[in-house]
C-alpha cells in the first residue's frame, strides 16, 4: 500500500476556458501556463507518480519543450496512469481539494469525478473531489490564481 501526493497551482490570465478535471468551469476565463493549466490533473498526476516513485510532471513534461505547449492536462494524466499501472499500481481511492476564491466547484462536481475515474480507471465513488476558499488571504484569496491539492491511495496489483 502506497499514497502519493500532489499539488499545483496556476495564476489567472490565459485567454480561457478555465478546465478542472478536463470540465469547462469557465469558458471566459483562464490559467496561465505551459499546457491548458488544468491544476486539477496536474496534482492528481503527481499524486499517481508520487505513489509510484516515479518522478513528477516537470521531469517527464518539461515546460522547457515545446511538445507540451496548449497540451490538453487529461492526455497527460492518461499517459502518468499509463507508467502507474505499467509500474504495477492501481488507484485505490483519489481526494481532490480544489483552493480558489471565486470559482465554484459544486455545479461540476460530478463531471469532475466521472473524468478522474475514467482517467484513473476506477468507480466514480472512489473518486472524492471538494473545494474550499482562503477566507481572502493570499493570491488565491485575491482571486490572482487557484491551486489544487491531490492525494491517492494506490497499491502494487498482482
Amino acid at each position: 500500500m502506497r499514497v502519493g501526493w500532489g499539488y499545483d497551482v496556476h495564476a489567472f490570465g490565459g485567454l480561457g476556458p478555465l478546465l478542472l478535471a478536463g470540465v469547462v468551469i469557465d469558458p471566459d476565463r483562464g490559467l496561465v501556463g505551459t499546457s491548458d493549466a488544468d491544476v486539477v490533473a496536474h496534482a492528481v498526476a503527481d499524486a499517481l507518480l508520487g505513489a509510484s516513485s516515479l518522478g513528477d510532471l516537470g521531469m517527464l513534461f518539461p515546460s522547457s519543450d515545446p511538445r507540451w505547449l496548449g497540451a490538453d492536462s487529461m492526455r497527460l494524466l492518461a499517459e502518468v496512469v499509463e507508467l502507474f499501472t505499467d509500474a504495477g499500481f492501481g488507484a485505490l481511492h483519489l481526494d481532490v481539494t480544489v483552493v480558489a476564491q471565486k470559482v465554484r466547484v459544486s455545479p461540476h462536481r460530478l463531471d469532475m469525478r466521472e473524468n478522474l475515474a475514467q482517467a484513473l480507471r476506477i468507480g466514480v465513488e472512489r473518486v472524492s473531489v471538494k473545494a474550499t476558499t482562503t477566507d481572502g488571504l493570499g493570491f488565491v484569496g485575491r482571486d490572482e490564481g487557484l491551486a489544487a491539492v491531490a492525494v491517492v491511495s494506490a497499491a502494487r496489483e498482482s
